[in-house]
């Protein structure tokens, strides 16, 4: 594998660098206009713009590309690049308490619009190894004094409302995928013999091997398999000792992976993936590192991503130089305190956006509900739910994030691959990002950030002129190819 020639390049280029008012019947997805239709080929189009939410717009067709007209945007259906595995945010602790808090029938629509096939469906979700800072109150599934045999284990915390709560969403989606992480190994694990901050033993990787596959083992035998794991949320950052935290040096990553976790899931027959580093953009250089080790290449299936700090085009670095591996965007919420919270669904479109045409293969939010409160939360951040469930009144307000979120998670299906799609460099505020669906279904998502206008789009010899509002994010969706029109 072609490598950076030096750490000290490495660091040289680390540094590259609506709200819709409530009513009380308003936000549950059943009404046709909510609702992805077998469309033929004329383009259909969903747009979300001041108060209009993911609402039906004017359909368009194709027309003979006018060969005196530059197209704003063109798309290659014939160039391609990663599949795509899915949608959705966290199972946190949090989140499943709160889903639990709700009345039967509330939960049940609500867990509908989320997964069902025509409604969000949110397809890939997180679930924690443990509790988060977004939990009730801190735990493990093994704490007390030193026990290497784990003889203490036990997932009787999550049997009361987290595998009830993903039992409950697999079936509106039996195809959920899910995927696990950490935020601190059993106390007696780490050198501050806290699960708030300290760091990984190295003494104690195997007992945290064997714990890894107690946890898959444990949620498989209860009805929920759990198809891929991170070994650490955040590897470089304790909180201060604020919340569950762990560091862990890239070595103890990388040796944790080659010599204890890869191993013992190849001997028990575990197909469960194994992603590393589960943190943010500018940990690319460590993420090219800890790849350089054949052990580690052997096992890993994937990098995870935050975007809280760095740019999405890092991904596209590590994909160059190191094509095998996927890229998983895994983590990124709201404020929960923010004015724009209900309205910011074009800055999330943009950023969805930057993250899928940066070879991620997937888009993780973080938690999936919290209360009015941005509660429980047991750790030093504000953040906000993909939607907020008010604990009085059991009112369901959804986030901009969510609105954003509902244009990619509802018309672009699993195994879809994204296509090229490309503009003029003088065009800044239009960003863009196009798929084709396995069963030849195209989508294309527009975020205008400027003026209402017409975009021209052209495949091959045809075009489109597609309106897009003020300051708005559109779905466009086309069931037959174009170069069958």
């Amino acid at each position: 594998m072609e490598v950076l020639e030096s750490r000290r390049k490495f660091l040289k280029f680390l540094s590259f660098g609506i709200f819709l008012p409530l009513m009380p019947n308003a936000f549950h997805l059943t009404s046709k206009s909510m609702l992805v239709p077998d469309v033929g080929g004329t383009i259909q189009a969903w747009s979300t713009f001041q108060e209009q939410r993911f609402a039906k717009s004017p359909s368009a067709s194709w027309q003979a590309a006018n060969v005196h007209e530059e197209a704003n945007i063109v798309i290659n259906p014939k160039i391609q690049f990663q599949e795509i595995l899915g949608f959705g945010a966290a199972f946190t602790d949090a989140a499943c308490y709160t889903l639990n808090q709700m009345q039967v029938d509330g939960r049940a629509k609500l867990l509908n619009e989320l997964f069902a096939a025509q409604e969000m469906n949110l397809s890939m979700c997180r679930t924690c190894i443990g509790s988060s800072d977004y939990s009730t109150h801190a735990y493990t599934y093994d704490e007390g004094d030193a026990d290497p045999d784990l003889k203490r284990f036990s997932i009787k915390h999550d049997q009361e409302y987290i595998l009830p709560m993903l039992k409950l969403a697999r079936k509106e989606n039996p195809d959920l995928f899910l995927f696990s992480s950490p935020w601190t190994p059993p106390s007696w694990m780490k050198s501050n013999k806290s699960m708030l901050g300290g760091n990984m033993q190295r003494k104690s990787m195997a007992a945290y091997a064997k714990y890894f596959g107690k946890f898959l083992r444990a949620y498989a035998e209860d009805g929920v398999p759990i198809q891929a794991v991170t070994i650490q949320n955040e590897v470089d950052t304790d909180q201060d000792s604020n919340m569950p935290a762990c560091i862990w040096p890239q070595e103890y990553e990388a040796d944790f992976v080659q010599q204890h976790l890869g191993p013992l899931l190849e001997k028990e027959g575990l197909k469960t993936k194994i992603w590393i580093i589960d943190h943010n953009y500018n940990l690319w250089g460590r993420a090219l590192s800890e790849l350089e080790l054949p052990g580690v290449r052997k096992y890993v299936d994937g990098i995870a991503w935050h975007g809280y700090l760095g740019q999405p085009q890092t991904m596209t670095k590590v994909h160059d130089l190191c094509p095998s591996i996927n890229m998983y965007w895994t983590e990124g919420g709201p404020e929960f305190t923010a004015k724009n919270y209900l309205s910011d669904f074009l800055e999330w479109s943009k950023t969805f956006t930057g993250i899928l045409r940066n070879w991620s293969r997937s888009i993780t939010a973080w938690n999936l509900a919290l209360d009015e409160s941005g509660k429980p939360n047991i750790g030093p951040f504000f953040c906000g739910g993909l939607v907020t469930v008010n604990s009085k009144t059991q009112e369901v307000t959804r986030s901009g994030q969510y609105w954003a979120m509902a244009h990619f998670s509802k018309c672009i299906k699993r195994g879809a691959k994204r296509i090229s799609s490309e503009s003029p460099s003088t065009i800044t505020d239009l960003t863009h990002v196009a798929f084709e669906n396995p069963d030849g279904q195209q989508v294309l998502i527009v975020s205008n950030a400027g003026p209402s206008r017409d975009v021209t789009v052209q495949i091959g010899q045809v075009s489109a002129k597609l309106p897009v509002s003020k300051e708005s994010v559109t779905t466009f969706v086309w069931s037959q190819p174009v170069s069958n029109i």
